[in-house]
């Protein structure tokens, strides 16, 4: 497949008018004295003359400083589609999401990828995606539930007509959806920036909790050199007690994978601090902890732009870096975070393999995807994080298109009828919540030309015939669920429209920030993140070597 040709650039005058539009509305909800204008923008949240970048990255644009921050709004780069223009859900007039998940999404056997593409394509994209954007639940609750169709064979085995698969509105900005000029804005409560958030926090409590704090600047470890446990009762995913385990982000629990991740890099972290404070003695502990992270940080960008994103987007997906762009916006795109970076659903294997060195599955055998939710014991007591590694680098990802392991469609977090959920409905139902454009529309609004019938969205005749059969119009297509029945465009897995929001989004955190690793770090350091890949991170964190292979993005 060809390379697609970028979209066209806005010039440097309309760069400058959204930038504007951005910062205006990127005060931050958590500080009742700034609203929705400009005097939120005040000069003394963050400094835009530190060296190292802020905790909860205020500062970084040095007008703007709490663009890109946490608490501060999802910014729009397609039209909202409220049904009265302001805040009601969209797509009154469409099906219930859990009827589409069942009849266009049911992965019924295995379907892997044709790329040879790995587990730990889905699995960085989602430990990335704790680091850039985090919408929890409005409160107080706004409850909208799911209703499933009577006699759903999980969700209503006994035809009770009465079932429901919760759902609660997202936290949004108190000043917005007020009018038609200020419809609701949703929040991102963590920082927007790559910037190793889901590994440091993006609030001062949470980063100080996560740190020893005895001078040495490594971040805080339990037993084994597993990740410290939630003895402070700080907000965490699960039941946020004290049994579970404690990281930047608070859904470090979601699933084992993504702990080992969480473990992993608070173990670069440490390494880290070592080897500076062996190389220059004089550092005092804030000064390791803050070159440490700065380094952590800039490994994640490297991993991300130079293994994941080829990987799934295929060659040259990206522009150049061409250094700091001060009219460029980092802003979470609130059509990326609730539809488009939600691709890595469909991605998910319904297992996840634990080997040992040698390649067998180890004595605890593998484990199924919906007996990984919040168990931090898998890892404490059944062989650590290493298996996991292993497996994922082992096992080939599903297919990104419709269909979504049962793991996530009927059993995410527990069992149908006691607290489970439907990603795939969820899914939906967060982007009618978000006022997201249809597909259609999404695509017209992108300059990705008009869509009238269903074989211009997938080659496939099932998925063409099943999308006509649920929805009647392509019009009335939800954007998630369009996106990823596209056919893949450019060598990599996704097709245009994902592509191009994907492509818009990364560029923006890379251009967009001043604390960029190849703009902020010194040369030396540049040229040793560079040379590292997350095969090393893993190699010399773990007690794993050559079993897995120098690129973990694909199978060996």
């Amino acid at each position: 497949m060809n390379r697609l040709p970028p979209l066209p650039r806005k010039p440097s005058w309309a760069a400058l008018a959204v930038l504007l539009a951005f910062a205006v509305g990127c005060t931050s909800d958590a500080d009742p004295n700034r609203g929705l204008d400009p005097g939120g923008l005040d000069p003394i949240d963050g400094d835009p003359t530190q060296k190292f970048r802020s905790i909860d990255g205020t500062g970084n644009h040095e007008t703007f400083h709490t663009l890109g921050a946490a608490h501060t709004p999802l910014v729009r780069e397609m039209s909202s589609s409220y049904a009265d223009g302001i805040s009601a859900m969209a797509g009154v007039s469409r099906p219930s999401p859990r009827e589409i998940s069942n009849a266009l999404c049911a992965q019924k056997e295995p379907t892997p990828n044709a790329l040879g593409a790995s587990d730990f394509l889905w699995q960085w994209g989602q430990f990335l995606d704790h680091d850039i954007d985090l919408t929890e639940a409005h409160e107080p609750e706004e409850s909208h539930p799911i209703i499933p169709e009577p006699g759903d064979p999980f969700f209503d085995p006994d035809h009770t007509g009465q079932a429901e698969i919760e759902f609660h509105r997202s936290v949004h900005h108190s000043a917005s959806g007020t009018s038609e000029q200020f419809p609701r804005q949703q929040i991102n409560q963590i920082t927007h920036y790559i910037d190793a958030s889901n590994v440091y926090g993006s609030d001062q409590d949470r980063a100080e909790s996560l740190r020893t704090n005895d001078g040495t600047g490594r971040l805080a470890v339990s037993d084994g050199n597993l990740l410290p446990f939630n003895t402070e009762g700080l907000p965490n995913a699960g039941d946020g007690g004290p049994a579970l385990f404690f990281a930047g982000d608070l859904r470090a629990n979601e699933q084992v994978g993504l702990t080992a991740m969480h473990t992993l890099f608070v173990r670069e972290h440490n390494r880290r601090v070592a080897e500076l404070a062996a190389a220059d003695l004089s550092l005092s502990g804030d000064g390791l902890y803050e070159r440490a992270r700065a380094f952590v940080g800039g490994l994640m960008q490297q991993i991300t732009y130079e293994e994941f994103l080829p990987a799934l987007l295929g060659p040259d997906a990206l522009a150049p870096y061409r250094g700091y762009q001060y009219l460029v916006s980092p802003a979470i795109r609130n059509c990326f975070s609730t539809a488009a970076y939600r691709f890595g659903h469909s991605a998910v294997s319904d297992t996840l393999l634990r080997l040992d060195a040698d390649g067998n599955e180890i004595s605890f055998g593998h484990l199924s995807l919906r007996d990984a939710f919040f168990a931090p014991d898998r890892i404490l007591s059944e062989g650590g994080i290493e298996p996991l590694l292993r497996g994922l680098a082992a096992q080939e990802m599903s297919a990104i298109d419709v269909k979504v392991v049962d793991g996530l469609r009927n059993f995410l977090f527990g069992p149908p009828t006691a607290g489970g959920l439907d990603l795939v409905s969820l899914n939906i139902q967060r982007g009618r919540d978000h006022g997201l454009p249809d597909y259609a529309s999404a695509r017209f609004e992108l300059g990705l030309g008009e869509v009238t019938d269903f074989d211009q969205i997938s080659s496939d005749p099932d998925i063409q015939s099943t999308l006509a059969a649920v929805y009647g119009s392509v019009n009335n297509i939800d954007l998630w669920v369009g996106a990823i029945a596209e056919d893949p465009v450019n060598g990599g897995h996704v097709g245009r429209l994902l592509f191009e929001v994907l492509r818009m989004q990364f560029e923006a955190l890379r251009d967009g920030d001043r604390y960029w690793y190849q703009s902020a770090l010194p040369a030396e350091e540049i040229v040793e993140i560079e040379n590292t890949t997350l095969a090393d991170i893993i190699r010399r964190n773990t007690s794993i070597g050559d079993e897995i292979p120098d690129d973990v993005f694909h199978v060996n």
